[in-house]
């Protein structure tokens, strides 16, 4: 079979290469491409006043015997929610330096949506010991859709 001694353990280890490197690219196709440090934060930190689902309804109880069954109850409905739940008491209790993103738009948010905004953003400052410039930037950045700008904005600071 093979003319030269010096060809299978060529061969050989050409084998084995490939058995090697087949099994690598097939174990590696196998694992799972789903995230593993997804960020729960923004849905956890909601105030509760802001989620006011209802109860679902209770379901009906079937026939019997060939009859047709009865009708359902109808749900709950949930309670209502705030203006758009951006007050400022639902702003995070936590130091500057440890604001998120998140944080930031909802500050925004909560600047946008108020009746005095000068007002909500003198008492952000003096909660989180920021300068109104400060707001007045997030905002230009979260207005304008530069979340690049809004991310990296402590780097700045």
């Amino acid at each position: 079979m093979f003319t030269k001694s010096w060809q299978r353990p060529i061969i050989l280890v050409t084998a084995s290469l490939a058995l090697v490197t087949g099994t690598a690219c097939a174990a590696q196709a196998s694992q799972s491409h789903t995230p593993t440090n997804i960020s729960a934060s923004a849905p956890a930190d909601t105030p509760e006043h802001c989620v006011g689902f209802g109860a679902g309804g209770k379901g009906g109880e079937g026939g019997k015997g060939g009859r047709g069954g009865e009708p359902g109850q109808p749900g709950e409905p949930g309670q209502p929610g705030g203006v758009g739940c951006f007050k400022f008491e639902d702003l995070p209790d936590k130091p500057k330096a440890d604001l998120t993103v998140v944080d930031k738009v909802r500050i925004v948010l909560i600047v946008l949506a108020a009746d005095d905004p000068e007002e909500t953003t003198k008492k952000i400052s003096e909660k989180y010991k920021i300068t109104d410039e400060q707001i007045d930037n997030w905002k230009k950045y979260y207005v304008d859709g530069d979340w690049f700008a809004l991310m990296a904005d402590d780097v700045r600071s």
